[in-house]
């Protein structure tokens, strides 16, 4: 068996797969975590044409309160909501099709809708408003502008992104709306300094009372980003006790569920998700959330009933890749292999949408496909946009394709302080540790990978047990004498 690709294969989009150089350092440890878990064949394959280079409950609001709230603050809001504003907006702009405010909401709305069901199809319906709203008054238009930058983040375009928040920035400063989508814009472009800096503004700025919540959460997932775990988590927990409707105060439970479960501490992530799931119960991040953690907890028959919660009818791509690995993780290779047919179904109708996955895609096909497309499709996206998520996948896609030194040099990237990697990740310390192991560095694979288990010991179903093996396979500190003055 190659440690490059756990399972053989030929990836239809790229043709028969590269020869695979000789086993070497993890030879052993992938045979024997690995051994009963294997799918055969399961690639990511798109259609032609179609590369490219998601206490008490507060009284809940009317579609008045709530949705507008969604489309101008990012506060999240219910599907019913956003569908009843999307139907008052349409036959607003019937009635009026010169009003370029009108179209702006129609577009935002359908930007919302579409993350909140995970449904691109929402996404071109949403640019032909916002490009109308443009269109009959383009100077100036703040809303239009931001409903731009809102949909070229759900699309993972983050050039697109910066460009419309910074120009909604430009006559209005002071506006404090534009301000997440461009924290998130220079996340997803590494520029983290700038993500930093603009955070700080928006920090500074007199909020609306409505939005407060939506500002703290943002300041979360920007301490998060910075390891800076305490502080993420007081910003979230004071997020979710201001919500102003269930369905806000689900999403940021949500949020501390995973920042609990980012540090491995299995009974406050289940209490969190759990919470999210009884104000929010089609919450589906929070319901995969719940899987996760009951997965860990050998919890396993309660965990797939959760996850299956979270896939059903229109399901978000990376919750069925979860659960198509915690059935290869279990030896159940038929289910497996459906959960991963269903994905690249799922990503021919994102990219349909105008939605960049190439970041997905590469991730899969790294793991379960053709390493080499992986490392084609992510030096693209490296190149188009180089944030921390990528110079991880793609380090690892480059080990898995037997580019050692290279892979080194972005799973430092995505680890080490200095270059931008401040977040603590399980996943992204154990990728590293794998690569240093197999240039034998002996010292910093044992280092990373520790800390990998000591930061999450229950990251991931499938790479846990290849974590632990890796380590055996290290063997102990070597007990040498200290050496002569």
């Amino acid at each position: 068996m190659d440690k490059r690709l756990r399972v053989p294969g030929t990836s239809p989009a790229a043709g028969p797969p590269a020869p695979r150089r000789p086993l070497r350092w993890l030879r052993r440890v992938l045979a024997t975590a690995l051994a009963g878990g294997v799918v055969a064949g399961a690639v990511l394959t798109l259609l032609p044409g179609e590369r490219r280079h998601g206490a008490a409950a507060p009284p809940a609001a009317g579609p008045r309160a709530q949705a507008p709230a969604a489309v101008t603050f990012g506060v999240p809001a219910a599907l019913p909501r956003l569908t009843a504003l999307i139907g008052e907006q349409e036959r607003r702009v019937r009635v009026r099709p010169r009003d370029a405010r009108a179209w702006a909401v129609l577009g935002s709305a359908y930007v919302e809708r579409g993350r909140a069901a995970a449904d691109a199809a929402d996404y071109p319906r949403a640019e032909r408003a916002l490009r109308t709203s443009l269109e009959v008054r383009g100077s100036g238009n703040a809303e239009a502008l931001d409903g731009m930058a809102a949909l070229a983040l759900a699309r993972r375009d983050f050039p697109v992104a910066k460009r419309y928040a910074e120009q909604a920035l430009k006559p209005a400063p002071g506006r404090w709306a534009a301000y997440g989508p461009l924290i998130d814009a220079y996340n997803g472009l590494g520029d983290y300094e700038a993500a930093r800096k603009t955070l700080d503004k928006l920090m500074e700025l007199r909020t609306d009372g409505a939005a407060r919540p939506a500002v703290k959460a943002r300041a979360s997932a920007v301490y998060r980003d910075r390891g800076w775990r305490e502080d993420a988590v007081a910003q979230l927990t004071d997020a979710a006790a201001a919500a102003g409707t269930p369905v806000e105060q689900a999403a940021y439970l949500t949020g501390l569920g995973q920042l609990a479960w980012e540090r491995g501490d299995l009974p406050d992530a289940l209490r969190h998700f759990e919470a999210a799931v009884r104000l929010d119960a089609g919450r589906r991040a929070a319901l995969a959330g719940r899987g996760r953690a009951l997965a860990a907890l050998g919890r396993t028959q309660e965990a797939l009933t959760s996850y299956r919660a979270a896939v059903a009818g229109r399901a978000r791509a990376q919750d069925v890749l979860e659960l198509g690995e915690l059935y290869e993780s279990l030896g159940r290779t038929d289910s497996a292999e459906a959960q991963y047919d269903r994905l690249r179904t799922l990503v021919r109708e994102a990219v349909a949408g105008g939605v960049d996955e190439e970041l997905l895609i590469g991730q899969f096909e790294a793991d379960h496909g053709d390493a080499r497309e992986a490392v084609e499709r992510l030096r693209q996206e490296w190149r188009r946009q180089p944030g921390i998520e990528v110079a991880d996948a793609l380090g690892w896609a480059l080990y898995r394709a037997g580019e050692d030194a290279e892979a080194l040099t972005y799973a430092s990237v995505a680890t080490d302080k200095a270059k931008g990697g401040g977040v603590r990740s399980a996943l992204y310390a154990f990728h590293r540790g794998v690569i240093e192991g197999e240039l034998e560095l002996t010292g910093p694979a044992r280092r990373h990978l520790e800390e990998a288990l000591r930061i999450n010991p229950y990251f991931s179903p499938l790479w846990v047990p290849a974590a632990r093996s890796a380590l055996r396979e290290l063997g102990d500190v070597p007990d040498e004498p200290l050496p002569e003055r």
